[in-house]
């Protein structure tokens, strides 16, 4: 089981990914720009870091969720938000 500076760290990651992504720029698989995406994703991942925190746990429905969205508008050619993301799932247990 993952420490709390563990899982912190982790979303800390994913955040500063989505930040690196917003800041390039990133486009959408569609060509469109992905700025009210990342915006939305860094919302989540900075309540459910608090939320994960408490619980000590990542809620598996959120996670789940999550990915999913990612994955229907992210670039092929972008994997490292999904990688981000996989870094949370490896730092903590999920809650069922």
């Amino acid at each position: 089981m993952a420490t709390p500076a563990e899982l912190k760290a982790a979303f800390d990651a994913a955040i500063a990914q989505t930040r690196k992504s917003l800041n390039a720029g990133m486009k959408t698989i569609a060509g469109e720009p992905a700025a009210s995406h990342l915006e939305k994703l860094q919302q989540e991942l900075t309540l459910e870091r608090a939320k994960a925190l408490e619980r000590g746990e990542v809620d598996r429905e959120w996670f789940q969720k999550t990915v999913r969205d990612l994955i229907e508008w992210a670039p092929e050619t972008e994997l490292s938000l999904v990688a981000a993301l996989g870094r949370i799932a490896r730092a903590a247990p999920t809650a069922p």
